[in-house]
């Protein structure tokens, strides 16, 4: 049996069907206008009259959420973890690692790989840490920071079942270069952050790839233009944003869309442990951190990640830069499926995977579909 959403708004991640349906099981087997629409006998049909549909959403970028942390490296928390995500319209994940000593990366590796076996919404993983500079850690705890170290990347890429997608490491740091060789020869896209490189350094790095942009980072200057006016500046550079207000000035995420354009930017949440829990004490990498306002912040006052939902990002990102709704999809979940290779994901066509998000005519995410199965919100 098919569902099928009939007199939909799609927006495909390719174009807007205004009155259209959509046909899926657990894979796409038709979409199109509702005039082109023909009944079939298996059809359990439903009307959404005017709602929105977009693809769901890829976060690259997500230390946890829901009381669990990627690091805890317990597969069946993780599972659950992802689960609960798919309530934000995250149909795909990368679960994303930190600045930790070596054996508890292992274990986070190892963790991963058992999850993802279970769990499809799991399409790789994120390594972010521990080859970063010091000066801008973040709340990355400083005394497990080291040069960056081809032969222990690819120890954890073993134990992940070679799901590293994603690594975020200081291009001017001994070592890079060589780093940089076997990301490329491995599928791994390498990506600066928590970096204090110069724009003369990111030019002789092979980042493609920016953490976070504006934050942790070297700043843009006007006689420096560092990572983020490298990044800015070069057609080549995806960058994320981390679209909850506080990471970012709505002003300055605004800055970075007109710059940038929407087929360059990807929207992260970079969400810690203590999304979708009360507001108080949590926890980061063993950090004490402090959840009030929206915020998570160590004792310091740093940003610990946020406690961002994916469909607030995007709600979000629409209204600090006045895109449309295409423009969003674009950089909710099509760049994502691009840049890392996600051939079954990112936009509404036939073949492709059943991940749809149902938006009311306010944004409000109302349903998610993951592989053609139902969440409701």
């Amino acid at each position: 049996m098919s569902v099928v959403l009939k007199h939909a708004e799609i927006f495909t991640g390719d174009g807007k069907i205004y009155d259209g349906y959509v046909r899926f099981d657990r894979a796409i087997s038709a979409i199109g206008p509702m005039n082109e629409y023909v009944a079939q006998a298996n059809d359990q049909v439903e009307f959404v009259n005017g709602r929105k549909l977009v693809p769901g959403f890829i976060d690259v970028h997500s230390h946890g959420g829901y009381g669990f942390d990627t690091m805890d490296g317990d597969p069946k928390q993780i599972d659950a973890m992802v689960n609960k995500m798919i309530h934000e319209g995250i149909t795909s994940i990368f679960p994303t690692t930190m600045t930790q000593s070596n054996e508890n990366i292992a274990h986070a590796m190892t963790g991963i790989a058992q999850a993802a076996q279970k769990n499809p919404v799991i399409q790789g993983t994120h390594l972010e840490g521990p080859f970063i500079a010091a000066i801008y850690k973040g709340a990355q705890p400083e005394k497990y920071i080291k040069d960056p170290d081809a032969k222990l990347l690819d120890h954890w890429n073993q134990l992940s079942g070679n799901r590293v997608k994603l690594i975020t490491y200081a291009p001017e740091d001994k070592g890079a270069r060589e780093f940089e060789d076997y990301c490329l020869a491995n599928g791994i896209v390498p990506s600066v952050g928590h970096s204090n490189a110069t724009r003369a350094q990111m030019l002789a790095s092979r980042a493609t790839h920016v953490t976070h942009l504006y934050n942790a980072q070297r700043e843009f200057k006007h006689r420096e233009p560092g990572v983020t006016g490298h990044a800015m500046l070069e057609d080549n550079m995806y960058c994320e944003l981390i679209c909850d207000g506080f990471h970012i000035v709505p002003d300055m995420i605004k800055l970075a869309f007109e710059q940038k354009g929407a087929h360059k930017i990807e929207l992260v949440t970079d969400s810690m442990r203590a999304k979708g829990m009360p507001e108080g004490i949590s926890e980061l990498g063993g950090q004490k951190v402090i959840v009030k306002d929206k915020q998570a912040r160590l004792e310091s006052g740093n940003l610990a990640g946020s406690v961002l939902t994916f469909e607030d990002a995007f709600k979000n990102a629409i209204a600090f830069t006045n895109c449309s709704i295409e423009d969003a999809v674009l950089m909710s979940s099509v760049n994502q499926s691009i840049e890392f290779g996600l051939t079954q994901k990112g936009t509404l066509e036939v073949g492709k995977d059943a991940d749809i998000n149902v938006f009311d005519g306010n944004l409000n995410l109302q349903r998610v579909y993951s592989l053609g199965r139902r969440f409701d919100n």
